[in-house]
Parts: C-alpha cells; structure tokens; sequence
C-alpha cells in the first residue's frame, strides 16, 4: 500500500526567511475625494427703497423687496417678492417664483410657486407646482403644467 522507503527518508530542509527588523509601516490609506459644491449662482436684490417700472431680464436670482412696476423675466433663475416687495407685473417668468408680499399679475414658473403665509398673489398661475401656506391669499387660476 505505502512505501515505506518513501516515507522513511529524509526530506530536504529549506533554510527559513531571514527575518526584517524595519518598522511595520501600515498600506497608504486612499485619500478621500474633495467634491466641491455647485457653483453659487449670484443673486441680485432690490431693496425696499427701490422702485423700478419698466422691464427686468436676468439670468441670475433676483430678490424684489421693493417697488416694481412691468415685466420680470428670469431665464433660469428664482424670484423671491420679499415681505415689503410689491410687484405689478404684465408678465413674470421664471424658474422658480417665492412670493412673501404682493404680486398683481400672471405668473409662469417652470418648476414651482411659492404663495408663503401673509403673501398676496392675484392673477394666474401656470406651474408644474404649487405651494399655498395657510394664511396666504390667492385669487385666480391655476394651470398645472408637465416639466419639459
């Protein structure tokens, strides 16, 4: 069955590893990596002793907390009516649109209307949503439209 020849021999020693004295030095340990914010889109503010009549085109934010009389267009950007804005507008478009004071008009937003508690909105409004607190006032029609 076995050998016994085999298993009786001696078999060939390998001499053992020489043995390091360094330090043990722990595997470099991947470094985490920095993802950096969007960039802050710039906002503009009109203060409350600012009036203005006539025609807004911006590309960036804009806050109205004062006096404005005619057309606010916002390419891409969020329209905020502060609490002392008052706003009379033939036509407003934006991205996104926060009413907290007064807005005379129709409003069309991409994504969202903001109607916050004491505000006034009175016109309509064509959105793909819409947010009304309790407390605000609205008076007029609502269109829900599909984002695009």
């Amino acid at each position: 069955m076995w050998n016994r020849k085999t298993d009786t021999e001696p078999r060939p020693q390998t001499p053992p590893a020489p043995v390091s004295h360094q330090p043990y030095t722990a595997p470099p340990q991947p470094q985490p990596v920095r993802v950096d914010p969007p960039p802050r889109r710039s906002a503009t503010i009109l203060g409350p002793n600012v009036s203005v009549k006539g025609e807004i085109y911006s590309e960036e934010d804009l806050t109205i907390d004062g006096d404005v009389e005619g057309t606010v267009e916002l390419k891409e950007g969020r329209l905020t009516i502060g609490p002392h804005g008052k706003l009379r507008a033939q036509g407003l478009a934006a991205r996104e649109v926060d009413v907290q004071g007064v807005v005379q008009g129709n409003v069309r937003a991409v994504d969202k209307v903001f109607i916050r508690k004491d505000a006034s909105l009175v016109g309509d409004v064509q959105t793909a949503g819409i947010v009304i607190e309790d407390g605000a006032y609205f008076k007029g029609g609502i269109d829900i439209q599909t984002r695009k």
